[in-house]
């Protein structure tokens, strides 16, 4: 097993987190937009059938699609975005995501694209460019807790971006075991009371 990168105390427990170096690629979920890319070494993004850019703008533009272009910076590893990188030798437009316009009033129910819902739409876009980039760079994380003897709680892996959130789920679960935990050691309480059984015969649940 391999070690974890940060080990939390919390409440008599053990967190520990861990890269998910097995996640899934996030464009094997159902995504709306669709990640169309262009590159001689990477397989990037969504399978297409498009020959270059130039060949996918004659169906995919501006009139019928809502567009966001995609850059790669490609060095010592390669990182993905829609605003471009301040390198030029080593980044470039590699494709573009975008839904289409028929897509958008079906998906949402909308009859007209306003301007705040055509920004509610490249927010969305952006988003799932996030995930995709937080997968190539390998910004993905799993954990797992312990009881105070060492032992499994529970174990989640696949989470994406920043560790804040996954970390609460983990103090969710722990805290979850820790009350079922008491239950258990009451209920325990009220048997032996009811059965008048001596305290020095009473096993204490450990908390």
């Amino acid at each position: 097993m391999f070690d974890p990168i940060e080990t939390i105390d919390y409440k008599s427990c053990t967190i520990e987190i861990y890269m998910d170096d097995d996640a899934d690629d996030p464009r094997n979920w159902d995504n709306l937009g669709h990640m169309t890319c262009f590159h001689n070494r990477y397989s990037l993004g969504d399978s297409h059938n498009y020959n270059n850019l130039v060949e996918l703008s004659e169906t995919i533009n501006d009139k019928n699609s809502i567009i966001l272009p995609l850059y790669l910076y490609d060095h010592s590893g390669i990182t993905i975005n829609t605003t471009g990188f301040s390198c030029p030798w080593d980044s470039g437009q590699v494709g573009i995501i975008y839904m289409t316009k028929e897509e958008i009033r079906k998906e949402y129910n909308w009859k007209v694209i306003t301007k705040n819902r055509r920004e509610k739409i490249y927010e969305y876009l952006t988003n799932e460019v996030k995930i995709y980039d937080d997968f190539l760079t390998g910004n993905v994380y799993g954990f797992m807790t312990k009881d105070k003897c060492g032992d499994d709680i529970e174990s989640c892996w696949g989470f994406f971006g920043e560790t804040d959130y996954m970390i609460n789920e983990a103090k969710g679960e722990v805290d979850y075991y820790l009350d079922q935990k008491r239950k258990e050691h009451f209920k325990q309480v009220k048997t032996w009371i009811k059965n008048s059984v001596p305290l020095y015969a009473r096993k204490v649940i450990e908390i």
